[in-house]
Order: structure tokens, then sequence, then C-alpha cells
């Protein structure tokens, strides 16, 4: 049988925006994680639990604060729209925001891992060697961590399609514009006689994370693999 058009506009949004959730989400987080691995610094435990307040927050509550900044009579909003002529609150990039503020605390702690796990003794040798910090990090480092990199990633876009009450709240649920996946379920569960529809749209949700799961971790076991011959 058939999806019916509002379907397929909610599983290509979904997509979409978990896509570019990560892509907004990905050097913040690196930078973040690197800044929490390697420094000591004062406030580093204040911006450890700054990162990871979406966890504990209800999501709703995310996307009330995200309104409130971001609607056109908010402080970040209004001069948004004043300026630019940029509106994000129920806009489809309003979902790609709330998705990556849920998915960032994921993301971070992925790849504080993968740098916690890398010698700090290789970092140190290459730099007495004479090779500048920036230099270490991307030919040393980066590499090291490219398996926890790619599960970050898609721990961040699994998150960002099964997003629904920080999203639901900062962007409502508008068919064919904002309407995600999860929220496209929700509705069908308000309606007599859509069981099959949303039945259809969970086995696809499933499938697309197990799809993502599956490709990234062929790919961080063949990476693995090639360090381990070189």
């Amino acid at each position: 049988m058939e999806l019916s058009p509002q379907e397929i506009d909610a599983i290509f949004l979904s997509i979409k925006v978990s896509i570019w959730s990560v892509v907004f989400s990905l050097l913040p987080a690196v930078y973040i994680a690197y800044v929490l691995s390697r420094k000591n610094f004062w406030g580093r435990q204040a911006l450890n639990v700054i990162v990871h307040i979406p966890l504990i927050l209800p999501p709703v509550v995310t996307g009330y604060f995200l309104l409130i900044l971001f609607s056109r009579t908010g402080l970040i909003g209004r001069f948004l729209d004043t300026y630019f002529g940029i509106t994000v609150a129920f806009h489809w990039f309003g979902a790609v925001l709330a998705a990556a503020i849920m998915s960032f605390p994921l993301m971070v702690r992925a790849f504080r891992l993968g740098f916690e796990s890398v010698d700090p003794k290789l970092e140190v040798a290459a730099y007495s060697l004479g090779a500048n910090r920036f230099m270490i990090f991307l030919t040393i480092t980066l590499p090291l961590v490219i398996p926890a990199l790619i599960t970050g990633a898609v721990l961040g876009f699994a998150k960002s399609m099964g997003e629904f009450g920080a999203t639901i709240t900062f962007v409502s649920n508008i068919p064919g514009q904002t309407q995600t996946v999860p929220s496209a379920i929700f509705e069908f569960l308000q309606l007599p006689g859509n069981n099959f529809m949303t039945i259809r749209l969970v086995c696809l949700s499933l499938l697309i994370s197990i799809v993502a799961l599956y490709i990234s971790e062929v790919l961080a076991s063949r990476l693995s693999s090639r360090e381990h011959r070189e």
C-alpha cells in the first residue's frame, strides 16, 4: 500500500531536519568535547552541566524556552525578523534548532569519550618535535577519534529523528511544513481509523534508525581495522 503524501512529507522532513541538525552541531560539539577532555580551567564543570541540561530538562520546557527566545516577539527572534527577515519559530529550520539542542549533549558525550581514549603522550611527543597544536589535532588526534565522531553523529541523527516534545512546542505540527514523523504519529493517534498509518510510520522510522546504526558500525569497524593495520 502506497504512502500518503502526508506520510512522505513527514519522512523526508524528518530526514532533512536530522541531517541538518548533525551538520550544525558537529563542529561545536567536537570543540566542546575536546575542551572538556583536554583542558582544565575555571568553569569547566559549569560548562559540562550547561551542555547536558537538555538531557535532564523535559523537552517541552526546552521548546518553551526556544519559543520565548526565537518567536517574532522574542529577544533573538525579533532581531532576526527585523534585520534579516528570518523566521525560526513555526518553520522547519526551527525544528532543526530544537533537534540540534536536544541531540547536542549525546554528540558531545560520544566525542568526549573518543578524545579521552587517545593517549596524550602521542600529542606531547608531536609537540616536542615542533608540531603546533592545530597540526597535532588535525593529523594525530582527529584521525584516532573518527570512529567516535561517527558514533556521535549517528546518535545525534537518531535522537533528532525521534525528537518530539521540544519540536512540537517550538514549531507546532503543521503538515508539509513542520510535521516530522513523531508529530505525524502523534496526530494519527488522535484520530480514529489511522492505526495502520501509525504502525507504518513507526516501522519506517525504526528501519531508518537501524540502517543508520548499521552504516555507522560498518564505517567505524573499517576505520578501526585500518588503524590497527597501520
